[in-house]
């Protein structure tokens, strides 16, 4: 993005008070716009923005529809400039295309992913049944070997257990045990 000194509309500093947490401490208006930012409204949003979450990844500038923010930290405080972009919006409708296109291609993959979780399932079962010939194991033992939330392994124990591959035999506590029919 090229950067024009004319493009700043407005200055904000944001100071961090221990007990209030962020307070917005001066503004600046440099030229008239029609863009409309209530400071004590996105004060602790453009705070956390930039100041918040990983310590080594943190957002040098956010852009919005009508306008974007450049901040930069001083010790616990941020300033932040708004600035109004030229020409950027057939940028934005360009990568708009972009983002589709590479939305439609992941759908696809994972179209053709999902018609072999049926396979993926099948195999599942398959290592299950095998885990289980002369043994016993509980559910929560099961669901260790496959990286699997409770009621998927459920659903396939119980799938197991109507085709009769599977054997409920015993109860201990609130884990079921199992073993191969």
């Amino acid at each position: 993005m090229n950067f024009d000194e004319n493009e700043i509309i407005s200055a904000a500093m944001i100071g961090f008070d221990m007990i209030e947490g962020p307070v917005l401490k001066w503004t600046q208006t440099f030229v008239d716009h029609k863009i409309n930012i209530d400071f004590e409204t996105f004060m602790m949003n453009f705070y956390l923005s930039f100041r918040g979450g990983n310590d080594g990844l943190k957002p040098r500038a956010i852009l919005y529809d009508d306008f974007y923010i450049v901040a930069y930290p001083r010790g616990l405080e941020l300033c932040c400039l708004f600035m109004k972009p030229r020409g950027i919006s057939g940028k934005l409708n360009h990568l708009g295309e972009i983002a589709e296109q590479i939305i439609d291609k992941m759908d696809q993959i994972e179209d053709e992913d999902g018609e072999s979780g049926e396979t993926d399932k099948d195999e599942v079962k398959r290592i299950i049944v095998n885990m289980l010939s002369g043994q016993e194991m509980s559910t929560p033992e099961i669901r260790r070997y496959f990286k699997m939330t409770n009621s998927e392994i459920w659903k396939i124990m119980s799938e197991l257990e109507e085709s009769e591959q599977v054997l409920r035999t015993q109860k201990m506590g609130r884990s079921q045990m199992w073993t191969s029919a």
